[in-house]
């Protein structure tokens, strides 16, 4: 569990391990179009939950599965589904013959991606409908027929209730994925609404669950019909994660832990690692400071706009190499090719959190490696892990190998006003989420030292932050307004549209209007109260400061030594 090993710099190359004795996908008899999609996206032979889940799948069994993540789940539903289509001859002028639900737009993006690779020789139309898109355009290619739809809850059950001539009466089946992501973050009732519109007379089902929940099982009672086929490849391994991801940690203190931080992305500049945070505003403060001294990184979290957050994993998925720094909106279900590494700079508080966040890695049988940072009043974590079922071992980090930058770093924030003002938000941003863990034991806010903490940020004497130490994690299954804790992650979770045939451009250029308007009125809103508190000239005078603050900003420059 805790074996003491030098943490590697980069991952060692090697050929991709594969589990032994895979079925090939040619013993299943699928349609030749299938297969010809299949041949063209470099598939042959079967992951365990395809294995399992496709023949009775194929013949037309209700399936309720459980996989980890990263174990080729997409491709176990999808392949029954397009079949599905392909043997009852479907045409658009018969409507919808499956309907996708999944919980995000990221989600429900990549699915789409993925089953327009697989139906490329198909004559089906397919499509994706999501919130706060041109609801008009989504309605037209409704009434002009989607057979297969890939849809978040909230706006598919509008156009349920709203859209004319959307034929759903030739529905044939229903795929629930990430059903306990999907009740998680409050889709409950519109789950309940979707299933009593739907028809079910003779329409398959499959729902998918990382986890079985008491709420999980009543939604399959709903949707499944009596007698389902239980898929559990989970319960049969020994660990939660793949075979062929290296995992450690690192016992690092408050003040180290962006010097580690920077030595470890300075040696893997041309390898592809994710690093998740806490919070959406130490995102954006370190993607701010890691870019201002030449290490590019991309940066993903719940306070974009949907257009910015397409574009970013778009980028990042089409990369080579490349860093990129996300909060949880990026740790369920994505499927970013060949990341290397996966570096837990905040760790999360529950076990599952950590095995999705790895699960970006080591996908489809290739290797990858993780690394969690831990404080040492943190090393309680381990305990919960292990009883996950995830090997860890334990990484040294020689003192003398890693880059002392700090006098740069508190040098360049008191230069540079908006880096400071950015690194207080990232402070005060981390301690709250600290604040609101729940395994209050081991992540003990009491337990800090902030004079340290605030080393971590920058700061030579730590700023004074409003930290609501009483603010905790809404109960699961609740759904938190938006601008309850300015820290803590907003996921807008449907506006972007995405129609048959659309392209990654189309889903790059599409953006919510209203939103957009809204955001401008706010804004002028908030410039008319500073005018009214201030005077009109205090309030050009603060523009024309912060102006000149970020010409200086451009022309300043510290040099960054290891």
């Amino acid at each position: 569990m805790t074996t003491s090993q030098k943490a590697p710099e980069a991952p060692e190359a090697g050929p991709s391990q594969e589990a032994p004795a895979r079925e090939p996908f040619s013993s299943l008899e699928l349609s030749e179009a299938t297969s010809k999609g299949l041949a063209d996206m470099g598939l042959s032979t079967m992951t365990s939950i395809q294995a399992k889940s496709i023949p009775p799948l194929l013949a037309g069994r209700d399936v309720l599965g459980a996989a980890r993540t990263g174990s080729g789940k997409t491709l176990a539903f999808l392949i029954p589904c397009v079949e599905l289509l392909h043997r009852m001859k479907f045409k658009p002028r018969n409507g919808t013959g499956i309907i996708i639900v999944s919980p995000t737009r990221e989600l429900a993006l990549q699915i789409f991606e993925v089953a327009r690779d697989l139906m490329a020789y198909h004559s089906q139309t397919f499509g994706v409908v999501m919130g706060g898109a041109n609801q008009r355009a989504e309605s037209e290619k409704l009434q002009k027929g989607v057979n297969l739809l890939v849809a978040t809850p909230g706006r598919l059950l509008d156009h349920l209730q709203n859209t004319k001539g959307f034929v759903f009466r030739n529905l044939k089946a229903l795929v629930i994925d990430e059903a306990d992501r999907i009740l998680e973050v409050g889709f409950e009732e519109e789950m309940k609404r979707i299933i009593s519109i739907l028809p079910n007379e003779n329409r398959q089902s499959m729902l998918f669950s990382a986890t079985q929940t008491t709420k999980v099982n009543d939604l399959a009672r709903m949707s499944l019909r009596p007698g389902p086929l239980h898929i559990d490849v989970d319960g049969e391994e020994t660990t939660s994660t793949v075979s062929t991801l290296s995992q450690g940690y690192v016992v690092c203190p408050s003040e180290r832990r962006f010097l580690l931080l920077f030595t470890f992305l300075k040696k893997n500049l041309k390898k592809k690692v994710i690093v998740f945070f806490s919070s959406c505003n130490s995102v954006k403060y370190h993607g701010e400071l890691l870019n201002y001294i030449d290490i590019p990184v991309l940066d993903l979290h719940g306070k974009q706009k949907q257009q910015k957050r397409t574009n970013t994993f778009f980028e990042f998925k089409n990369a080579e190499s490349g860093i990129l720094l996300c909060t949880n909106v990026a740790a369920r279900g994505l499927d970013i090719p060949r990341v290397d590494w996966i570096v837990q700079f905040d760790p999360p508080d529950d076990p599952r959190d950590y095995i999705h966040r790895v699960g970006r890695t080591a996908r489809a049988g290739k290797v990858g490696k993780s690394l969690l940072f831990l404080l040492p009043s943190e090393l309680g974590f381990l305990r919960y892990l292990k009883q996950a079922k995830v090997p860890l071992n334990e990484y040294t980090f020689p003192a003398e190998r890693i880059a002392n930058v700090q006098s740069q770093l508190e040098k360049l924030l008191q230069k540079n006003y908006f880096l400071h003002q950015s690194a207080k938000d990232g402070f005060r941003s981390y301690l709250q989420s600290y604040a609101s863990y729940s395994l209050k034991k081991i992540f003990d806010i009491n337990a800090l030292d902030l004079a340290k903490v605030g080393k971590a940020f920058g700061f030579s004497v730590p700023p004074r932050v409003n930290v609501n130490l009483g603010g905790g994690k809404a109960p699961s299954g609740t759904k938190r307004r938006r601008g309850d804790l300015d820290d803590e992650e907003e996921e807008v979770w449907e506006d972007m549209p995405l129609g048959e045939g659309a392209d990654d451009d189309d889903a790059e250029a599409v953006m919510d209007e209203e939103e957009g308007q809204q955001h401008e009125s706010k804004r002028g809103a908030g410039k008319a109260r500073r005018i009214e508190t201030l005077g009109k000239k205090a309030v050009e005078k603060e523009k024309y400061r912060k102006g000149k603050e970020r010409k200086q900003m451009k022309q300043s420059g510290v040099q960054w030594s290891q």
